[in-house]
């Protein structure tokens, strides 16, 4: 102001240039707990550069050199998803990275407010994983996941910044946790665990931003991807999950996944960078695909190894099969029923287009083995038999074991369904059906036997946090399947009978009645046969439950189609205790062909 009162203008001064050494900062791109980006520009080359550093100097020359080793490891690791570094130094104390930015945004800058179209947001977390997995089995971790350090171009191509920048930060981090929650000293930051224990933080913080890219928002309103995870148990109290109500709708596979990523169970999140990245890739060669469905994450294990393997004792009844000439169709069916594999492999046969069109204008799906057998010949089932792959396929002793033991189940179910059908149903029928009903689970414990065991332990009930209280009950099958898989298990096994020419009508069969739904009424015999096949697959999985727990299951079992299929509680009891060599062909519509004479007849 004057000496008069009157105000005079000031021009605006100029903002003050700062700069890092030769390098002019531009603007602050971002910063956490564990560091700071900024954008530069490199005045010789005229290029500009984003700069990443840590938040705080190490405290001594050792720790700039554990700094300085960490960083340079990871920038040997060449990766089209990572970051490559073009320099690595100090200034006045500060160490930093400097990366090329190219045309390039952060996904902070990038990201709408509304979030991302799920694929969109799967596809950039999908590529963020691909290049996370490649550094943690080269022995670097990230340690400080944040969106200004992802830098995403017009093409959605994503890098991530800031490799290892964060370690020495982060293991003070880890020295701290540690002792709060045990009040001892946290282990060596270059030890095996203490490297297993970082990539695992790596993959809940790609958990946290998959949940930024869907809602548009940081979780728990904290930018810091750090701070959330420690809002997240052990060390909070806080959990997170997707919201309903989304600008961007979330298919439920994707949702499944996103929230198994940020569990509050630490158990049940992903362990590694690999498993999550399965999960998403899954979801996306099933949904997003052009050529998507289950069959995308099958065609080529099921050319390899096929849809199952043959039994253990496929040679001997290869064998028995040999000496066979003039057999009842029924006879025959009950050897090859023994084998799944084989079973399968006939229906598929028969109901390929080829031998199809060979029947009249309007035929059914053929859905006994009997059937089949008379019109491959005898000759068409040796084929079939040599042509399965030998047990037990590509699986190793455990996954074998695991599969045998599934298989057994599958077979008990079928027993169950035989014992309480109804007078008037082909008990072969009834038996395939209650098979066919388990097909997606046969076929991922034989393709997936790793991803089978993660869906079964997340299926497992969790022990309660509070003493006295109930354990928490685990995700029910579909939920696991979509957070393991990105599919689901029912829905693979009808992708895999509608590959081998099984109609809609089967299809609608093979799926199990939901277990939300009433079971009120069955008008039909398709209806009857799936509700039949349901109640007996139930009834087999009510058996792993507890002792203690199973006659109140049996009873809800009774109680549930008892009005559709007239059961109780003691018809289920017996049911369950079906014999092992239970006849499963009617030998009643069985007649002497022809066995050397493919479609000798359509005989049933």
């Amino acid at each position: 102001m004057s000496a008069n009162g009157s105000d005079t203008s000031t021009p605006a001064r100029p903002a003050a240039v700062r700069h890092f050494g030769r390098l002019q900062l531009l603007r602050l791109l971002g910063k956490s707990e564990h560091t700071m980006a900024w954008r530069v520009a490199e005045p010789a080359g005229g290029r500009e550069l984003v700069l990443v550093m840590p938040r705080a100097q190490p405290g001594d020359a050792q720790a700039l050199e554990r700094w300085d080793q960490a960083v340079r490891q990871g920038a040997r690791l060449a990766h089209p998803h990572l970051a490559e570094a073009v320099e690595i130094g100090v200034q006045d104390g500060w160490p930093y990275v400097a990366y090329d930015l190219r045309d390039d945004a952060t996904l902070t800058e990038w990201l709408p407010a509304q979030g991302l179209p799920g694929l969109e947001a799967a596809a950039l977390a999908t590529q963020l994983l691909q290049g996370l997995a490649f550094a943690h089995e080269g022995g670097v971790a990230h340690h400080d996941i944040q969106p200004y350090l992802l830098l995403v171009d017009a093409h959605g191509q994503l890098r991530l910044a800031g490799l290892a920048v964060a370690v020495e930060m982060a293991a003070r981090a880890a020295r701290d946790a540690a002792q709060a929650l045990s009040a001892q000293p946290a282990p060596d930051p270059a030890s095996l665990h203490a490297r297993r224990v970082a990539s695992e933080r790596d993959v809940l913080a790609t958990g946290m931003l998959l949940h930024w890219l869907l809602t548009g928002a940081p979780a728990l309103d904290e930018p810091d991807v750090g701070r959330q995870i420690q809002r997240l148990p052990p060390l909070g109290r806080e959990f997170v999950r997707l919201p309903w109500a989304l600008a961007q709708p979330v298919a439920d596979p994707l949702r499944a996944i996103t929230n198994r990523a940020s569990d509050r169970q630490e158990r049940q999140r992903y362990r590694s960078a690999r498993t999550l990245l399965r999960a998403l890739e899954g979801w996306l060669q099933t949904d997003g695909a052009e050529d998507g469905g289950p069959m995308a994450l099958l065609s080529d294990r099921l050319h390899h190894a096929g849809v199952l393997p043959g039994s253990p004792s496929a040679t001997a009844r290869a064998a028995r099969l040999a000496m066979m000439e003039r057999e009842r169709t029924s006879e025959l069916a009950e050897v090859v029923l023994e084998d799944l594999a084989l079973a399968f492999e006939l229906l598929r046969l028969v109901n390929s287009a080829q031998v199809r069109g060979t029947l009249a204008s309007g035929s059914g799906p053929v859905l006994t083995v009997r059937r089949a057998v008379a019109m491959l010949g005898l000759n068409g089932v040796r084929r079939a038999a040599l042509a399965l792959r030998p047990w037990p396929g590509p699986l190793d002793e455990a996954g074998a074991a695991a599969l045998q033991a599934l298989i057994e189940r599958c077979k008990r179910a079928g027993r169950t369904a035989l014992a309480l059908r109804p007078a008037a149903y082909d008990g072969e029928v009834v038996y395939l059906m209650t098979l066919l009903q388990n097909l997606g689970r046969l076929v991922v414990q034989y393709h997936f036997a790793d991803e089978a065991q993660q869906i079964r332990r997340l299926m497992q009930p969790l022990p309660s946090s509070r003493e006295g209280e109930p354990d928490e009950p685990g995700m029910s099958e579909e939920a696991a399947a979509y957070a393991v898989l990105g599919a689901d298990i029912a829905a693979i096994g009808v992708a895999v009978a509608r590959h081998a020419g099984l109609d809609d009508s089967v299809a609608a069969m093979m799926r199990r009645l939901p277990l939300a739904t009433p079971v009120r009424s069955a008008d039909t015999d398709d209806e009857m046969l799936r509700a039949l096949a349901s109640c007996a697959n139930e009834a087999v999985d009510a058996l792993a439950q507890p002792a203690s727990a199973l006659p109140a299951a049996l009873q809800r079992l009774a109680q549930r189609y008892g009005r559709v299929l007239g059961v109780d509680m003691g018809m289920l009891k017996q049911a369950l205790q079906g014999r092992e060599d239970m006849v499963i062909s009617d030998t009643a519509f069985s007649a002497f062909v022809q066995l050397d004479e493919p479609l000798a007849g359509a005989a049933r």
